[in-house]
């Protein structure tokens, strides 16, 4: 496995190669479409890219966890978190398919 990040950069220089639009431009483009999808996802709607995959936030209640170190209780409170499906497009793909 890789330790290869994709930045924001990257996906602006593809944008670029691939679309021939000026570098600034490709960055806007890209900075706009992450902004897009992370205020749908604060708004509590679900993101599906369609042969990626779905984001969406999950509520998760309160509850007593546990402390593993020296097993003290302590509270866990309410939060959202981001969960992420993939597509089986996205699947049959990363395992080598077509």
């Amino acid at each position: 496995m890789t330790k290869n990040t994709l930045t924001r950069a990257d996906l602006a220089e593809a944008l670029c190669q691939q679309v021939g639009l000026p570098r600034k431009e490709s960055a806007d483009h890209v900075e706009a479409v992450l902004n897009e999808i992370g205020d749908r996802l604060v708004a509590g709607e679900t993101v599906k890219i369609s042969s990626f995959g779905s984001l969406q936030i999950r509520e998760k209640n309160g509850r007593i966890g546990r402390n593993p170190k020296t097993g003290k209780e302590v509270p866990i409170d309410p939060r959202r978190v981001l969960v992420f499906r993939a597509s089986n497009v996205l699947k049959n793909k990363i395992n080598g398919g077509s």
